[in-house]
């Protein structure tokens, strides 16, 4: 559980990645109440922000998800990955969300909004962002748009999610087209057809929800099973996953004192100290402002 999986199809020219969510979630959810269809949403997110951060292969390199609404009963959703460290949060109004729908449709849930992915590489290539309307019936929806539209890579992105009492399972899966056009080449999307892509986007879909979820199923097995009509199914670990919330007071420290001394001297409360919540893990931090250098 908590596992990622790189994989490539090299006789399709395709590459993927899976993964299967346990403890993680659980741990990401116990911060906050939520309710379940906001648990549901940050699940999917998460899993989501887990198969993007999956493609990055550079050390320190960070992918973060996160959507920008107007109007809407979530008024913020962040998830982020760094090195296999993954957290996320939902802030919505909870008098609007009692009086919604049971199971409220993402326009319901977003308004008028909009999802950011960002890619922050070390230099130099430094950070690219992709910006794309919420559209469709899942964020799931809205990454395959990304792809489709901001980068133009033929891509099938699935996730399946389930909760018994306090225990929630999910998985992911993402199967991208590599596009010629990366090594200066005519990109595939530009062709009419591309019959390897179509073979493969038909078994990426069959995928099952209960297939993604079943913690009995290996992922390798999974895999297999999808493409064993191909000649070769590459298979790499990828790094293991776990709830990393970057707060500490070290962090809290160098991030208060990037702002001017009129800012952190507005910060300080009666006491002689600025206190610091983490949206992320709900931990609360006091600093004492004689501790830091101004």
């Amino acid at each position: 559980m908590d596992k990622n999986l790189s994989f490539s199809i090299p006789a399709k020219h395709c590459r993927g990645r899976a993964v299967r969510l346990g403890p993680l979630l659980d741990n990401i959810l116990s911060a906050h109440n939520y309710p379940a269809q906001i648990k549901s949403l940050l699940v999917e997110a998460v899993c989501l922000t887990s198969l993007l951060g999956a493609l990055l292969k550079e050390e320190d390199a960070q992918l973060t998800l996160q959507a920008q609404t107007e109007n809407g009963v979530v008024s913020l959703l962040a998830c982020d990955y760094k090195d296999g460290d993954v957290r996320g949060y939902v802030q919505f109004d909870t008098e609007r969300f009692i009086n919604q729908a049971l199971d409220p449709s993402l326009m319901a849930l977003f308004g008028k909004g909009y999802l950011a992915i960002t890619f922050d590489h070390p230099e130099p290539r430094g950070r690219s962002q992709g910006i794309v309307p919420l559209e469709g019936s899942s964020l799931s929806d809205a990454v395959q748009n990304y792809f489709m539209q901001s980068e133009q890579i033929p891509t099938v992105i699935r996730v399946a999610m389930t909760t018994d009492g306090d225990r929630t399972i999910a998985g992911g899966l993402l199967v991208q087209h590599l596009p010629d056009g990366e090594d200066g080449k005519e990109r595939l999307h530009v062709r009419m057809n591309h019959p390897e892509w179509e073979h493969v986007e038909v078994m990426s879909s069959s995928v099952q929800a209960e297939e993604l979820i079943d913690a009995t199923l290996p992922l390798e097995d999974l895999l297999w099973r999808l493409f064993s009509e191909s000649d070769e199914v590459r298979v790499l670990s990828g790094k293991p996953l776990v709830k990393g919330c970057r707060c500490n007071e070290d962090h809290i420290r160098d991030v208060i004192a990037r702002f001017p001394k009129q800012d952190k001297e507005d910060m300080v409360d009666e006491d002689g100290t600025i206190s610091i919540d983490c949206a992320f893990c709900s931990k609360k931090f006091t600093i004492s402002s004689a501790s830091l250098n101004n």
